[in-house]
């Protein structure tokens, strides 16, 4: 496998000088909102980075679920990454079109399903497009089917039973939403949902650790956690609104050197529509 010096995030420059390398896979993660009216897809066509095959976040999902882009069974993400022709053995490269939101979901996803090698590219497709790199337009050319094996990591991921057993414990909670939205100041974006947070839970906003669409230093993340009381040497579990941007601090957790993190997958789509779900506003 190709070197790189960093095992969360490789340059513009070291992937323009790896584009036809077989073993890495270049992997588009852009996602959005429903609410900007943007389409991943959409975009990935009119411009993405050479070779690079799009990872559609709602799709490549657990589709018998009420919830959005919950992760999907091992064995049909392994069957969907062999037909975009990534394999376990690659170094798989993950941009998004912000500079690092969506990708983030993407990265914890590969992870939890085994992949050994996945980084990021800092700065993403703006890092790319401001170095004068080559785009290129509509499908690949032509996808050579790999074999994904998967290796389900489970302690990376939670469910709502896990989380509700959890409040009141060792385990801290973060929560990657808006301060509004947190405290149940702002409506929440999805329909039907209450507003707040869980009894004890800290807020975080995944903003907080992006500076210039880039993560932050090891050393600002770590006065950070400090700064709002987070002893990253414990159990922590992230949320956010459906499970994107809580991977973003999953990433600067693991950034740090965070030894137990895990993601609640359903998040607040799922805590703040149940009714036996406490929730704290103010």
């Amino acid at each position: 496998m190709p070197v790189h010096p960093d095992q969360h995030f490789v340059t513009a420059d070291w992937l323009s000088r790896h584009l036809d390398d077989p073993n890495v896979a270049i992997v588009d993660g852009s996602w959005h909102m429903p609410a900007t009216a943007r389409s991943g897809w959409t975009e990935y066509l009119a411009g993405h980075i050479p070779r690079a095959v799009f990872f559609d976040v709602d799709a490549i999902a657990d589709t018998t679920s009420s919830l959005p882009h919950m992760l999907p069974p091992p064995e049909a993400f392994a069957k969907a990454m062999g037909a975009l022709g990534i394999g376990d053995k690659q170094t798989i490269v993950i941009y998004d079109s912000y500079g690092l939101r969506s990708a983030a979901r993407v990265w914890w996803t590969f992870r939890v399903m085994g992949a050994p090698d996945v980084v990021i590219l800092d700065g993403g497709l703006p890092a790319w497009i401001a170095g004068q790199l080559p785009l290129e337009e509509g499908m690949p050319a032509s996808i050579e089917q790999k074999t994904f094996n998967p290796s389900f990591k489970p302690a990376m991921v939670r469910g709502f039973e896990a989380v509700k057993a959890a409040l009141g414990g060792d385990v801290q909670i973060l929560d990657a939403r808006s301060a509004g939205r947190f405290h149940g100041q702002e409506a929440e974006p999805r329909a039907g949902l209450r507003s707040g947070h869980m009894p004890g839970a800290i807020s975080l906003p995944f903003g907080d650790v992006i500076e210039g669409e880039r993560m932050k230093s090891s050393s600002d993340l770590r006065a950070l956690f400090a700064s709002r009381g987070v002893d990253i040497g414990k159990p922590i579990i992230t949320s956010c609104g459906s499970g994107v941007t809580a991977a973003v601090l999953a990433l600067a957790l693991d950034v740090v050197g965070a030894p137990d993190v895990a993601i609640y997958d359903g998040s607040w789509t799922e805590w703040g529509g149940r009714s036996d779900a406490p929730v704290v506003s103010g």
